[in-house]
């Protein structure tokens, strides 16, 4: 008996009435389709029709369509179709795993372009949390598993501000093929590859270790196949995190240069004061302004002492260096707790085993070069404060959405810590700023387009 049958039968003799309910049972009933009254094979003439609303029936297995035509020939004319609409655009014919492309499907340049050369999209791997010089990048090999080949990526970074003119200035292009893996990079650069949840999948990794803090970098890459075409554009541009310090070292030289201050100072002391502020880096010196007028403003802040103890020259000297640390970076430098600690992150370093002949780079597949892999460590050192903690749990919270090809952004200014046992809901109200963080994320952008970014990571 046919349950839908049973269960008309159980209707029929009032079993399933609202005042009688049989206990643990729930019935939904909706409908998966109708048929359109134009559509001659719902209408059968002279029969009775058993079912105006069709059933779907549940997919258990996926077929190809031309497996369903019985006529060989039509269906090897049909499966031909499909494929060369699937693979070749329409415009040529499936031969083993690539496309011979028609008379009328060449560009410009004389090239077959028949098969499409996909985009990679280029992300910030979320196994490595940036720092303030150490940035990971992946993406997915593109190459489909019919049609055009994969030769190489190539990788552009530049270092941009508001000094430079990024029109002019191109930066450095990496063939992750001819440079990476061949081994002419530098140690500062290192490239790998590995196989996602499906080993068909390669990805491809490159690690910058040798960035300037609290720097905006823009990352570029594209595909080239073995015909020489370039795919489009995919970009990353981020800020590296600030300029390390050192909290203890920083409240050690306030509390000299207060000893040096007090009092009458010599000459002698005047100097080893002046030494003492020059040597330290910016921000080292952005954080001992901090401490000396946390401790001892009641005796005059660290400007005015400065200049009446070392005079306006020499003062102007020091003083004018507190202007190179930028404005997100001084939020964090403001933090009344600063730690530093060192984080050491696995990655792969890759190198290939055949040696590629110069002139033929176009001919040779990049996934099929064999390389050998090792697993290296880097130590990644930052400091930590209120600031620093919240936005470290945004980036791993924001990454597990790594596959997502659109971003969000944010940044972030608290006064308060944020508790690590938050849920993720609560994290997403956090409020918002134009001036708060030092992190790398402010001012991170990402386009897959290679015109304008848009959101954060893709």
């Amino acid at each position: 008996m046919p349950f839908i049958t049973y269960l008309s039968g159980l209707l029929t003799a009032q079993m399933l009435s609202d005042d009688q309910l049989i206990s643990g049972v729930e019935i939904r009933c909706e409908e998966k389709g109708r048929c359109p009254s134009t559509c001659h094979l719902c209408r059968r003439p002279g029969k009775e029709q058993l079912s105006p609303t069709p059933v779907l029936l549940e997919i258990n297995r996926v077929v190809p369509l031309y497996t369903l035509i019985q006529d060989n020939g039509t269906k090897e004319a049909f499966k031909s179709a499909l494929m060369s609409s699937y693979w070749c655009s329409g415009k040529g014919d499936v031969i083993d795993d690539w496309c011979r492309c028609d008379l009328s499907a060449f560009d410009a340049s004389g090239l077959p372009n028949c098969s499409p050369l996909p985009q990679p999209v280029l992300r910030l791997s979320p196994t490595v949390e940036p720092s303030s010089t150490v940035v990971s990048l992946e993406w997915v090999d593109v190459q489909p598993a019919i049609g055009t080949k994969v030769s190489d990526y190539i990788l552009q970074h530049k270092k941009v501000d508001e000094y430079t003119d990024t029109d002019l200035y191109t930066g450095e292009f990496l063939s992750f093929a001819d440079d990476l893996l061949s081994g002419l990079g530098t140690s500062c650069v290192a490239a790998g590859r590995s196989h996602g949840e499906v080993p068909e999948v390669s990805i491809y990794s490159v690690i910058f270790k040798c960035l300037e803090p609290d720097g905006l970098y823009k990352f570029t890459l594209y595909a080239v196949d073995t015909r020489g075409r370039h795919s489009e554009l995919s970009t990353v541009t981020l800020r590296t995190a600030c300029p390390l310090v050192d909290d203890n070292k920083a409240e050690e030289i306030a509390d000299k240069i207060y000893n040096l201050y007090n009092g009458y100072t010599s000459g002698k002391e005047q100097q080893t004061a002046y030494n003492t502020l020059m040597e330290v880096s910016a921000s080292m010196l952005f954080r001992v302004q901090h401490h000396y007028n946390s401790h001892y403003e009641k005796f005059g802040d660290f400007v005015w002492r400065s200049e009446d103890e070392l005079g306006p020259r020499k003062a102007h000297l020091i003083l004018r260096r507190l202007e190179r640390v930028s404005s997100h970076c001084s939020s964090l430098l403001r933090s009344a707790y600063i730690q530093s600690r060192v984080d050491t992150v696995p990655y792969l370093f890759c190198r290939s085993e055949e040696v590629r002949p110069a002139g033929m780079v176009w001919y040779s597949i990049l996934k099929d070069t064999k390389i050998t892999c090792e697993e290296k460590m880097v130590s990644m050192a930052r400091n930590t404060s209120y600031l620093t903690l919240s936005k470290s749990l945004l980036f791993k919270l924001f990454l597990m959405d790594g596959s997502q090809s659109r971003g969000r952004s944010f940044q972030v200014e608290t006064k308060q810590p944020l508790l690590f046992f938050l849920p993720p809901a609560t994290l997403s109200f956090l409020p918002a700023t134009d001036t708060g963080g030092d992190l790398w994320r402010d001012n991170l952008t990402s386009s897959a387009s290679g015109r304008r970014p848009q959101g954060l990571v893709q």
